[in-house]
C-alpha cells in the first residue's frame, strides 16, 4: 500500500488494563480523564494523495480527500459495516468510511468510542461509558476503519460492541495523540506487549516496516495467556517474513499447549537483555511498552494517568534505561 505522502502529526495509542497476561479490562465511571479525550480541533489541510493496493497489480488508484471524516472535538457516529470474527473471544470490527475517505490517522494514536445511543452504553450510575481503541487498519485504507476488539466478561464497553450489529452505528472521536512517531529517528526499537497491548506497536510496525526508506530495526516481545489468545499473529508472521532485516518477534505465553514451540513463562529481565538492543546505545534506541497493569507495572513502571508517564521502575530500569529511553503506551 502507499503511504501518506504529506507530514501527517506524531502520536500513540491506550492501552488496555488487564492482569499480566490475562485479566479483562475492568470498567470504570471516573469521569477525571475526559479532559483527556475532549481534543480540540480538527483535521485538515492533510494534502491529498492517492491510495494503491500493493498487493492487488489490478487495483485502481483512488483519490482520496484531503480531509478525515474523524473529529478530535467530537464524537461522530460511523455506521458498521461488517464483523468478521476472528478467535474465540475477539472480532474485527469494520466501519463504514466513504469510498474517497480514509482515517488519516497520525502516527501514533488511538480513538475514544461510545454508543450513538445516549442510553445504550451507560455505567451502574448511568453515565456514558467511553473508551479509547487503537485502530488496526492502515489510515490510508479507502472507504474503511477497522478495530480488532477483544470481549471481556466484565467489560461494559467491549460486550457492547460485541452486540452490534452491521448497520448500527458507534460515536467515534479522535484522534488522540499519544507518541509522536518520526520515520529513523532511532536506529533500534524495543517492544514489548501483552494482550490487546499489541495495537499500538501494529500501528507502528505497519507504517515504518512498509516504507522503502526505513532503517530502524525493530523487535518485538508479545506476552499472552496461551497461542490462541495471541492476536494478529498471521500479520505478525507476515512482516518477519518480508522484512526479516528490520523486524523479528519472540512470542511467550503463560501456559503451552501441545505443539507449541514458542517461549513458555512471564517477560523477564533476561528476556529483555536477550532481545532488545542495550541501553548504552542512548538515543539510537527506543522501547515501547503496552500490556495490562501487572506487566507494565512489571517492565516499566505503572502511568498514574493517560498524560503522565510516570517514574520509570521495573525491569527496564534495573537494565539500566532512563526514561527517555521508554515510552508507555
Amino acid at each position: 500500500m502507499s503511504m501518506l505522502r504529506t507530514s501527517l502529526a506524531r502520536s500513540g495509542l491506550l492501552a488496555s488494563a488487564r492482569r499480566y497476561s490475562t485479566a479483562p479490562t475492568q470498567a470504570s465511571s471516573k469521569s477525571s480523564n475526559l479532559g483527556f479525550y475532549l481534543v480540540g480541533g480538527g483535521i485538515v489541510g492533510l494534502g491529498a494523495y492517492v491510495y494503491i493496493d500493493r498487493m492487488n497489480p489490478v487495483a485502481k488508484a483512488v483519490k482520496l480527500k484531503e480531509t478525515s471524516p474523524l473529529d478530535p472535538s467530537k464524537f461522530v457516529d460511523f455506521e458498521l459495516k461488517r464483523v468478521e470474527p476472528y478467535s474465540y473471544n475477539t472480532a474485527k470490527f469494520v466501519f463504514k468510511l466513504n469510498d474517497d475517505e480514509a482515517s488519516l490517522l497520525p502516527l501514533a494514536s488511538c480513538v475514544v468510542v461510545k454508543s450513538s445511543d445516549p442510553e445504550g452504553l451507560v455505567d451502574a450510575k448511568g453515565k456514558p461509558v467511553m473508551r479509547a481503541y487503537t485502530p488496526i487498519s492502515r489510515s490510508d485504507t479507502p472507504g474503511e476503519l477497522t478495530f480488532l476488539i477483544k470481549r471481556y466478561e466484565n467489560g461494559l464497553a467491549s460486550r457492547y460492541i460485541h452486540g452490534l450489529q452491521p448497520g448500527d452505528k458507534l460515536a467515534i472521536k479522535g484522534p488522540i495523540p499519544k507518541f509522536p512517531y518520526k520515520d529513523n529517528e532511532f536506529e533500534q526499537v524495543g517492544m514489548i506487549a501483552g494482550g490487546t497491548g499489541i495495537t499500538p506497536m501494529y500501528q507502528i510496525l505497519i507504517h515504518a516496516l512498509t516504507k522503502p526508506e526505513n532503517k530502524t530495526k525493530f523487535k518485538l516481545i508479545f506476552a499472552n495467556i496461551s497461542e490462541k489468545d495471541i492476536l494478529l499473529k498471521e500479520e505478525l508472521d507476515a512482516l518477519k517474513k518480508k522484512y526479516p532485516e528490520t523486524f523479528d518477534v519472540v512470542y511467550t505465553v503463560d501456559a503451552a499447549g501441545p505443539g507449541w514451540n514458542g517461549r513458555l513463562g512471564y517477560v523477564t529481565p533476561e528476556l529483555i537483555k536477550q532481545n532488545i538492543a542495550p541501553p548504552s546505545l542512548g538515543k539510537k534506541v527506543k522501547v515501547f511498552v503496552c500490556g495490562p497493569p501487572g506487566q507494565m507495572k512489571a517492565i516499566s513502571g505503572a502511568k498514574l494517568k493517560p498524560t503522565d508517564q510516570g517514574p520509570l521502575a521495573g525491569a527496564l530500569k534495573e537494565l539500566g534505561f532512563d526514561e527517555t529511553q521508554v515510552f508507555k503506551f
